[in-house]
């Protein structure tokens, strides 16, 4: 057991979540990378100079192993960032779109971040100060959705959109679950940065993303809970 925050991030080998692990370390928390590759988190971690696990967010086994694994080395766990994603669905329209694909985006977008939060909720609960921080997009927002003069409404993603609108209101089911025991739980959105996700299409630099989504976990006091937050504010669910 130590002082130290000990954080853990999903999808974190590259791109926005490398970039939160990155940030996290240069704050002082003991920052691990959660891989699905284990060769990839690897050179990540030691890029970074911190520890990696291996974490299939779509494998109970991997997921159950990963929590498994933290406990041996830590204890407990005081921030999970829940930041592996997945978009397939770029260039088809949400009419063209079969169930398949979007039940794949799901996966891991949505039933990951239960799978994951669930399996490490003990660790969690060990914690004096224990934070959920999910990455969401300002594509989950309905608000902005509907309002046909949006740059939302134009970018017709069916399946990572609505995967996204799904974990802003899994996030608030937790943290109205959790909020008694103190944990928090929250969103964020990163903005459109340039990741493989994109095809590095985005205007933002990964680090700037990963800023807020840092900001967030490492906010001082409680820091509040079921808040969808964005760079210099908060977001319409």
């Amino acid at each position: 057991m130590t002082d130290t925050k000990i954080a853990l991030v999903t999808g974190a080998n590259k791109g926005i979540g490398k970039e939160i692990v990155r940030q996290l370390l240069a704050a002082g928390v003991t920052a691990i990378v959660g891989a699905r590759d284990p060769e990839r988190g690897a050179a990540a971690a030691e890029e970074l100079g911190t520890t990696s696990v291996v974490l299939d967010v779509t494998d109970e086994a991997s997921v159950e192993a990963a929590a498994k694994t933290v406990e041996q080395r830590y204890g407990r766990l005081d921030i999970l960032m829940n930041n592996a994603g997945v978009a397939l669905d770029w260039g088809h329209r949400p009419s063209e779109l079969s169930a398949d694909v979007v039940r794949e985006i799901y996966e891991t977008n949505v039933f990951g971040v239960i799978r994951v939060t669930n399996a490490f909720l003990p660790l969690l609960r060990k914690s004096a100060r224990p934070r959920i921080v999910n990455t969401s997009s300002s594509l989950a927002s309905l608000t902005l959705h509907q309002d046909t003069s949006s740059h939302q409404s134009k970018v017709l993603l069916l399946g990572y959109n609505s995967s996204k609108s799904a974990l802003n209101a899994v996030s608030v089911s937790y943290a109205n679950d959790l909020r008694e025991e103190g944990i928090t739980v929250n969103v964020f959105e990163p903005g459109y940065c340039s990741t493989d996700l994109n095809d590095h299409q985005g205007r933002l630099d990964p680090a700037e993303g990963a800023a807020v989504g840092v900001a967030v976990a490492l906010a001082p006091g409680e820091g509040g809970t079921a808040q969808f937050h964005a760079e210099g504010g908060f977001l319409p669910w």
